[in-house]
C-alpha cells in the first residue's frame, strides 16, 4: 500500500581509506526513520549514480539527490530527514497510528 516513494541518488566517496558509500548508509537510516514513522506507506530506495537503473538526473541537480514522487526535494547538501517528512505529509501521508 506504498503512497509515496522516495529515491535518493548518490555515488560512492574517494578518500585517503578507500571507497566510502557513506549516501548508501545515510539512505538506509533515513529509509528505516522514515518506515518507523509511515510505515509501508512510504518506499526509500536507493540508487547508485552509476547503476543501470537509476533515474535520470534533472539538469544541474547536484548529489546527494533526494526525489520524492519524482519532484526534487533536494540537491546537494545533507539528506533532511524532517524535509522528507515534511513533504510526504503535506501529500497526505499521515503518520502510523493516524490515519484518514
Amino acid at each position: 500500500m506504498t503512497l509515496a516513494v522516495v529515491h535518493i541518488i548518490g555515488a560512492p566517496v574517494a578518500c585517503a581509506e578507500g571507497i566510502k558509500d557513506t549516501w548508501r548508509d545515510v539512505a538506509k537510516h533515513t529509509a528505516d526513520q522514515l518506515s518507523a514513522r509511515f510505515g509501508d506507506r512510504v518506499c526509500v530506495r536507493y540508487f547508485d549514480l552509476f547503476d543501470s537503473d537509476c533515474p535520470p538526473l534533472p539538469d544541474d541537480a547536484q548529489l546527494p539527490l533526494v526525489l520524492i514522487e519524482g519532484e526534487v526535494l533536494s540537491s546537494g547538501g545533507k539528506i533532511s530527514v524532517p524535509a522528507i517528512r515534511k513533504r510526504i505529509e503535506a501529500l497526505g501521508i499521515p503518520p502510523d497510528g493516524h490515519r484518514s
